[in-house]
């Protein structure tokens, strides 16, 4: 629990993907059904949902997901969760306002954040909802916040509910992120791999607010859209740009890709398990992977990218494959969120907070 000040009306809840209470099959079952079912993460109706989840996926990955999990696991519990505790009882040392954590998936649920303000804070009038993800997908941030504005609407809770917007290109989160690329890139490398979660290329069309735009032409990622409020491929493109910036190098040492693909769907490409199946072949022997979707380290980066990404790059013809840890509780990103927060409570809120609809 945070420690915040009792006369506090403003609370921040950070909000994360989630994950299994243990790595028991049970545990990850329950975990994957949960997850799964989710309609904006498979977009299709609840009966053929059901059927591929229940039927299909869960029975044959729980086993599968349960040993990888096993493999991270920590003796404090999940990485992702550890790590967002972490980072809630930095930002508690440096914020005068309560701090709490929220899962979308598993716990603690929005309902237990909330109702934790509620009984500890009486007199928080706001709450500001921090989705831990810099890019905005259906399946990621879109339902993190529409969940925990569902909790909040049907609870009745007497604080209003403000949302921080996708922070993608926020210049102090691009900071914080190229800071904590910078120390692995001291010992020399021959190319940079950012490597984003993937996602269906049926989201990236269904997301575009223009219906005309998004994936229709080879630049539609860089020809000014307003799709790109929503559109989860430009924006990590506009990452990668930003920070590469930043960081000075040039665009032959540098790429994007896309990983965790999920069924025989058409996902975004290419492929990070194809481009580090390639990268050796074009020269490429030392190599820094950043992942930049996640702010905290979990499956999809300790086990997916640090284990299965590195035998692959390996056994291809690599020599050197460095992993840069997410930003998890790197002090510029503690120090980015207090900002974020002084900002808020200096008035600047429309560069930070989306519309409360």
């Amino acid at each position: 629990m945070s420690i915040g000040l009792k006369s506090a009306t403003r609370a921040v809840v950070l909000m994360n993907l989630g994950s299994p209470d243990s790595t028991s099959v049970g545990d990850v079952r329950k975990y994957l059904n949960e997850f799964l079912m989710d309609e904006r993460v498979i977009d299709y109706p609840f009966l053929p949902r059901l059927l591929l989840v229940k039927g299909i996926i869960t029975p044959f990955r729980a086993s599968k997901s349960a040993h990888a999990y096993e493999s991270i696991w920590t003796e404090e519990g999940s990485p992702l969760i550890v790590l967002t505790k972490e980072l809630m009882l930095a930002l508690d040392r440096e914020l005068d306002i309560p701090v709490t954590i929220a899962m979308r998936y598993g716990t603690p649920s929005p309902k237990e954040a909330f109702d934790e303000i509620t009984q500890n804070y009486p007199s928080v009038k706001e709450v500001i909802l921090l989705p831990l993800y810099p890019h905005y997908a259906m399946s990621s941030y879109e339902t993190a916040v529409e969940y925990a504005k569902t909790i909040h609407a049907k609870e009745n809770y007497g604080f209003k509910l403000e949302v921080i917007k996708p922070f993608y290109n926020n210049e102090l989160y691009i900071h914080a992120l190229k800071e904590s690329i910078k120390p692995y890139l001291a010992d020399g490398y021959d190319h940079i791999l950012f490597s984003y979660h993937g996602i269906p290329e049926r989201h990236i069309i269904k997301g575009d607010v223009t219906h005309n735009h998004c994936l229709q032409s080879a630049d539609c990622c860089t020809t000014p859209s307003p799709a790109h409020r929503q559109c989860y491929r430009h924006q990590c493109f506009m990452t990668t740009k930003l920070v590469t910036k930043e960081l000075d190098i040039p665009e032959a040492r540098h790429s994007v890709s896309f990983q965790s693909r999920l069924g025989r769907s058409e996902w975004l490409k290419p492929y990070t398990a194809q481009m580090l199946q390639d990268l050796p072949s074009r020269g490429v022997k030392k190599l820094v992977v950043v992942c930049p979707a996640f702010i905290s380290d979990c499956l999809e980066t300790l086990e997916e990218i640090a284990v299965e990404g590195r035998d692959i790059f390996l056994k291809a013809g690599g020599e050197s494959f460095t992993m840069v840890p997410c930003l998890n509780v790197h002090p510029l990103w503690v120090k980015t969120i207090s900002k974020w927060m002084d900002e808020i409570n200096e008035g600047h809120k429309k560069m930070l907070l989306q519309p409360y609809v």
